[in-house]
């Protein structure tokens, strides 16, 4: 009888494991789901979007507010908890250090400094950055927030999102020039996005610093928004040069997106 009683236990540690397992990939589901809308919803639009039926949204729902990662608003939605920031920052700085050599590389076959942005709500944030060993180079500090509507990260980030919402995001950031260059008018940025979709790179020619020239791609399939660029001096960030420079950068983003979806070896 021991033996069989053990088996009982396996059998029931098993099943439990099973359903843990279940419980924390719905709950994973759920979250991003959660962020696709906005990071706000009501129980009803998840059980919609997701297929699970209330009870079940509920039960997990409950263990994710008790735990920080949501909170119940005042108008019974849920919305997305702050404890979920700390993750959010830690994982950017992760994803900025598995993504330095690849920028590097960049460095090595364009000569110009490479970086890394993500979007972040309205804003594009840079998580890492390679300079370039010119003595002449550029710099962006880790970590600075910028306007999308000037910056080439943020049309190649930005060239993938349905008009309407990119509509949305530049009434609430409003399009500020930071040079004469910068593009002040929805209509016209929408029309340099078209342009990004058609040639599959985005430009930012002193539209967010006089003189400096910058290429960008967006990184496919990431796991959340990104995009790379190279930028250097207009006088050496040519036309000619972009020729050479955009298929290296279209290539290291390829190469960077597989090693991102890559889950690493089985534990």
């Amino acid at each position: 009888m021991p033996s069989s009683s053990a088996s009982t236990t396996d059998a029931a540690k098993s099943s439990a494991s099973g359903g843990g397992v279940q419980s924390l990939e719905r709950a994973f589901d759920l979250l991003e789901r959660m962020a696709d809308a906005g990071g706000e919803v009501g129980l009803s639009e998840l059980s919609a979007s997701s297929g699970l039926p209330l009870p079940t949204i509920h039960r997990l729902m409950r263990t994710l507010v008790s735990c920080g990662y949501v909170r119940q608003q005042t108008n019974r939605r849920y919305a997305l908890g702050p404890r979920l920031i700390r993750l959010g920052e830690s994982a950017s700085r992760l994803l900025g250090t598995w993504a330095r050599p690849y920028l590097a590389r960049l460095v090595e076959e364009t000569g110009e400094t490479a970086n890394m942005a993500l979007l972040d709500g309205d804003e594009i944030v840079y998580v890492a950055q390679v300079p370039s060993k010119h003595s002449m180079r550029m710099f962006t500090e880790v970590g600075r927030r910028v306007l999308p509507h000037s910056t080439g990260v943020g049309k190649a980030l930005l060239a993938g999102v349905p008009a309407d919402e990119v509509r949305a995001l530049l009434s609430r950031t409003g399009m500020p020039a930071a040079t004469d260059k910068t593009i002040t008018r929805p209509e016209d940025f929408l029309t340099a996005l078209e342009e990004v979709r058609r040639a599959g790179y985005a430009v930012d020619d002193s539209e967010q610093e006089v003189g400096v020239r910058c290429l960008a791609v967006s990184v496919p399939n990431s796991p959340t928004a990104a995009a790379i660029s190279i930028s250097g001096p207009a006088g050496r960030v040519t036309e000619s040069a972009t020729e050479k420079i955009v298929p290296v950068l279209q290539q290291v983003a390829v190469e960077l997106s597989a090693a991102l979806a890559s889950s690493g070896p089985a534990a």
